[in-house]
């Protein structure tokens, strides 16, 4: 087995997109009020589930909120640097309880990513920020993903099954007409 192999074990893996793009979250108190906005949001997020804000903060702050529940899960609550690193990210300090005793058991077999994040609604015409949803999948919460059959009724679409019904039927009378083929 190659090092390189060896050492991809060793390393926690998103199962976000993640593009490292330079992203412009100006803070008055510089780089340490940004840190600070992002560990209020992520504990923020762990305690309620579902919260909204400003689509910047909430592409950056998902990164860590996956990064601690992935580690939490990966090495459990007796591995020093993920304790460390819970207690640096969640300021409320019963919420570490919480990601190792509810999240981690919730999440410990899921196939997908743990957060989900929406494009909210805009304030108003004219607002220039996207606001955006972000959520812990399997929150207590109702669901904000529309279902996709209210769209099967629209023109374009009730004539596009209509289309591959008849090319289906006329495929299979040519089979019929001639069994060689």
């Amino acid at each position: 087995m190659s090092k390189a192999a060896e050492v991809t074990k060793l390393m926690s893996r998103l199962r976000i997109n993640y593009q490292s793009r330079h992203r412009n979250l100006k803070q008055i108190d510089g780089p340490e009020g940004r840190i600070n906005k992002l560990r209020k949001t992520v504990t923020g997020l762990v305690k309620n589930e579902r919260i909204e804000l400003h689509y910047a903060r909430a592409d950056e702050a998902r990164g860590y909120a996956e990064r601690l529940i992935s580690d939490a899960i990966r090495y459990g609550e007796c591995h020093r640097p993920t304790m460390e690193m819970a207690d640096f990210w969640l300021q409320e300090k019963q919420l570490v309880h919480k990601l190792f005793k509810v999240l981690v058991p919730r999440y410990e077999t899921f196939p997908l990513s743990y957060t989900r994040m929406w494009k909210a609604p805009r304030e108003y015409p004219g607002h220039f920020r996207l606001n955006a949803v972000l959520e812990l999948r399997g929150n207590p919460f109702p669901s904000l993903e529309q279902p996709t059959s209210k769209r099967r009724n629209l023109l374009h679409n009730v004539l596009l099954d209509e289309a591959r019904k008849q090319n289906t039927m006329e495929k299979l009378e040519k089979i019929e007409l001639n069994p060689k083929n």
